[in-house]
């Protein structure tokens, strides 16, 4: 029903935005990789995915069209709910997942919070001819430490995980490398919690 909505950004986390159109706010569910082509953008066009269910209506926000399509060609495979589809897009670029699926690369998949061998396997069989190789856009935009740990601390409650276990994660991976930005900083921690 909604294609997509134009309007002033209000709200940018990396979990979500919102987006203010004609007095209305709407709280849009996205990935890091529209996080990080949002970050410095006071108005945007994002496109949406729908879901809508019996006792929830969801709206799922991208920056681009090919991530909207892979997410939509997750989605149609059994066992792969918009949330476990948004993490496979937080954890790894769209062009990097679509090769990882038309290669066959279990180990990827599988790196992923809540894939198990059985889904990765299944996501590959039914989605190996449907996706393409499409080009990656956005480049992501460098923040200070502090604001970088918030920020990615941030995401990852918001994203289901414990505040004490992200806290740790987070924290390690920037006593490895303070140059991290938020978008690299929750890939890493995804696949280390």
């Amino acid at each position: 029903m909604i294609d997509y909505i134009t309007g002033k950004v209000t709200v940018l986390t990396p979990a979500y935005v919102v987006v203010e159109c004609n007095g209305i706010g709407y709280n849009i569910n996205i990935s890091l990789n529209t996080y990080a082509a949002l970050e410095k953008a006071v108005t945007c066009k994002i496109l949406i995915h729908e879901s809508i269910r019996e006792d929830a209506w969801h709206l799922y926000g991208f920056f681009a069209e090919d991530e909207r399509e892979l997410f939509r060609q997750l989605i149609s495979v059994s066992g792969v709910g918009a949330g476990t589809a948004r993490m496979m897009l937080s954890s790894v670029r769209p062009g990097d997942l679509r090769e990882a699926i038309s290669e066959g690369n279990v180990g990827i998949l599988k790196a992923v919070k809540g894939i198990g061998l059985k889904t990765a396997q299944r996501i590959i069989i039914d989605l190996k001819d449907k996706t393409g190789k499409h080009s990656v856009s956005g480049e992501i935009i460098a923040f200070s430490d502090n604001t970088a740990r918030e920020e990615s601390l941030s995401a990852l409650v918001m994203l289901g995980f414990a505040r004490n276990s992200a806290i740790k994660v987070v924290d390690n991976l920037l006593k490895e490398d303070r140059t991290l930005q938020v978008e690299e900083i929750v890939r890493r921690a995804l696949k280390l919690l």
